[in-house]
């Protein structure tokens, strides 16, 4: 029977994410609409205010773009850099390139999974094929996702005669790096020569960027994924193996020693064979042949069998497979970028326009609140980053727990004096 492990709900094993899954333009068209700003020069100024902020954020990231790409070029497996890197400026760039990555992840609203949540998910896998994958054949391993939804998927059972449905958690957004060992941290040839029949560069480290991930299938997203045979489909083909063997194994029991005895006096040995002898010596030949041919009948529906869950597996997360390598800086800065001048125009909206002056707890409610009513999104809003974002460009006062804006002119010319401060440096 194959069937699929019972999924927890989502509502119950995750929190709420702090991703805004919503495009920046409908964003703050929506704000425009409903946040009284009836007065048209108001709207300009709010939309000039929104612009100004994307282009000092994106500027800013643009150095950290510069960094992720200088560091990660001893990585890259594309390119041989690495290799001429010395010990200790690699390892400064290792630890530079996974600290700027994290950073750039969670300023994207990217939450890292824990090592036991992935082997946790593992058991809860969808669909019948097992995965093997090994975390200490790499230096390290590190998951990251975003958002989540639930999907309805339909079971078979008993063999296709009864159908059922099943909620599996969907990850929205799974980035995966695997840094490799080098060199120097292999310590057997066996695996030194798996590593180069997968053409997999010593040292290097790979970044993947995956889609619509059910969270039973991170193992198979590991670049020493593979698929072994479940329970059921050892039983399946091993039952009629045996079944089937049983029977010649007897009948070759009562006839291999005549079948010696000729073989033996074939070959040289002393004494005559009588007719009886040689019908049950060839017999017993046949039977030996018989019984390699079923062998060998089994062992290729083991490996048909292997081969289409591989082929499965391929399916499920080519498709599945966004970016790679160095091509995920690109999109993770600009995601970063987008979420981050989101999250600071949302809280300077509403505290500029919150009677009374409100604190940060009050500020991330009402724009929870506003999404939740505005596009049907639940979503923990990430007031702490937002508040920082502000800070740092000189927008926001506290007053206690209190917190306070300037009006659109004034926040706009403080940000052309940001603008131009970033060349006087």
């Amino acid at each position: 029977m194959h069937t699929t492990a019972k999924i927890s709900k989502p509502a119950e094993s995750t929190r709420a994410d702090q991703f805004i899954p919503v495009r920046k333009e409908d964003l703050f068209s929506a704000l425009i609409k409903q946040g009284d700003l009836a007065d048209p020069a108001q709207r300009e100024l709010f939309w000039r205010f929104a612009r100004t902020l994307r282009t000092i954020v994106h500027y800013e990231y643009s150095e950290t773009l510069d960094r992720l790409r200088d560091d990660y070029y001893y990585f890259d497996p594309e390119v041989a850099g690495h290799a001429a890197a010395d010990r200790a400026k690699s390892e400064f760039a290792y630890d530079d390139l996974i600290r700027s990555l994290d950073k750039v992840l969670k300023d994207a609203n990217f939450e890292e999974l824990p090592h036991e949540d992935v082997a946790d998910a593992h058991r809860k896998r969808t669909v019948p094929v097992e995965v093997k994958a090994e975390h200490d054949d790499f230096r390290e391993v590190r998951f990251y996702k975003r958002g989540h939804h639930v999907e309805q998927l339909e079971v078979s059972e008993w063999f296709g005669l009864r159908q059922r449905e099943v909620e599996i958690e969907v990850f929205d957004d799974i980035v995966l790096l695997v840094a490799m060992k080098t060199r120097a941290e292999i310590g057997s040839r066996r695996e030194l020569r798996i590593l180069k029949r997968r053409k997999i560069v010593l040292g290097s480290v790979l970044l993947k960027y995956f889609r619509n991930i059910a969270c039973g299938d991170l193992y198979a997203l590991f670049p020493n994924a593979r698929v072994v045979m479940s329970n059921f489909d050892k039983a399946f083909l091993g039952v009629p193996a045996i079944a089937g063997g049983i029977p010649i194994l007897l009948k070759l029991y009562a006839t291999i020693s005549v079948l010696f005895l000729v073989a033996g006096i074939y070959f040289g040995g002393s004494g005559s064979v009588a007719d009886a002898d040689m019908k049950t010596a060839l017999a017993a030949l046949m039977g030996i042949v018989a019984l390699g041919g079923f062998a060998v009948r089994q062992w290729l529906k083991y490996q048909h069998q292997t081969l289409k869950y591989h082929m499965e597996l391929a399916e499920n997360i080519y498709f599945r497979n966004v970016n790679n390598n160095s091509g995920i800086f690109d999109y993770l800065i600009a995601t970063a970028e987008d979420q981050g001048s989101k999250e600071a125009a949302l809280a300077y909206h509403f505290i500029n326009r919150a009677e009374p002056t409100p604190t940060a707890g009050e500020i991330a409610a009402r724009i929870e609140a506003w999404l939740a009513k505005s596009f049907g999104v639940s979503l923990d809003f990430n007031i702490a980053h937002a508040l920082e974002t502000l800070n740092r460009f000189g927008l926001v006062r506290r007053d206690g727990e209190r917190l306070f804006v300037p009006p659109l002119e004034p926040a706009i010319a403080q940000l052309h004096r940001v603008w131009n401060n970033f060349f006087k440096r």
